[in-house]
C-alpha cells in the first residue's frame, strides 16, 4: 500500500506563486514516475506534469509549460510542483500520482496506479 499526502495548496491572487509538495510512504521501493493531475469543478481530471523516478525526464501539459516546474527529492520520496504566474483557470483540486507499473510519463489518468487525496488551489482574479 502506497500513501501520498499533498500539501501547499491555498488561495492566491492571479500572478502569484505556490509550491505543492507530495510525500510518498508505504510500500514504494521504486516507480517509473511521480506527477500531478488537477480537476476543476465540472471538468474532467487533467494531466499537469510528471517526472521520472530518476528525476531526469519531465513532461508538462501545454497549459502550464513555462509556468510550472516539477521536481523530485529522491531521498525524501517527495515530488514538488512549483507554480508561477498562476491564473484563475489554474483553480482546481491538485492530485499527486505515482506510476509504479507502466512507465512513459503518460498524460492519461489510467497510467497512474496511486493517487493522493488532493489539495485545493484557488486563484482569484
Amino acid at each position: 500500500q502506497v500513501q501520498l499526502v499533498e500539501s501547499g495548496g491555498g488561495l492566491v491572487q492571479a500572478g502569484d506563486s505556490l509550491r505543492l509538495s507530495c510525500a510518498a510512504s508505504g510500500r514504494l521501493f521504486a516507480a517509473y514516475a511521480m506527477g500531478w493531475f488537477r480537476q476543476a469543478p465540472g471538468k474532467e481530471r487533467e494531466f499537469v506534469a510528471a517526472v521520472s523516478w530518476s528525476g531526469g525526464r519531465t513532461n508538462y501539459a501545454d497549459s502550464v509549460k513555462g509556468r510550472f516546474t516539477i521536481s523530485r527529492d529522491k531521498t525524501k520520496r517527495t515530488v514538488y510542483l512549483q507554480m508561477n504566474i498562476l491564473k484563475p483557470e489554474d483553480t482546481a483540486v491538485y492530485y499527486c500520482v505515482v506510476d509504479s507499473l507502466r512507465g512513459g510519463l503518460g498524460q492519461d489518468p489510467g497510467s497512474y496506479d496511486n493517487w493522493g487525496q488532493g489539495t485545493q488551489v484557488t486563484v482569484s482574479s
